[in-house]
């Protein structure tokens, strides 16, 4: 009966010793949480600088027609200088939504410009909910 009561006793005496309280409980979630946030990639972050070549095309006829090439030039710099967003349509068939830098927005107007023609399109890629995009840096008309 000694040893029950000592094993008790000392059972008591390391739960009240090592009892943690909730609010630190909580504490350590939160942290483990931050650090999850943290290390799991942001879709919204930049994830390369990148190069691509193609053809500049307007994103509204190209994706409900199929629009592009020379016979649909004039057509897409109109719809291009109205404000309908353009693209670019790789050799590959990879379709890029070109996006303005709100900080430099020369690149993205020369693209523009190029609507309906090929191009070389520099600047960083984004990928978030399946649309993939290029924030413009740079535009050399081929």
């Amino acid at each position: 009966m000694v040893s029950w009561f000592h094993s008790t006793k000392r059972m008591r005496f390391l739960k009240e010793r090592f009892k943690v309280p909730v609010s630190a409980r909580l504490a350590v979630v939160a942290v483990a949480i931050l650090a999850v946030s943290l290390v799991r990639p942001n879709l919204a972050r930049a994830q390369d600088d990148v190069t691509v070549s193609g053809e500049v095309v307007d994103m509204s006829c190209y994706l409900s027609k199929g629009s592009k090439g020379s016979q649909h030039k004039a057509c897409a710099q109109l719809c291009a200088k109205k404000g309908v967003p353009i693209g670019i349509l790789t050799d590959s068939g990879d379709l890029y939504l070109l996006i303005d830098d709100h900080n430099n927005p020369d690149p993205y107007d020369d693209a523009k410009k190029l609507a309906g023609e090929r191009a070389e399109i520099s600047g960083k890629k984004f990928n978030k909910q399946g649309v993939a995009s290029i924030v413009v840096g740079a535009v050399k008309g081929q």
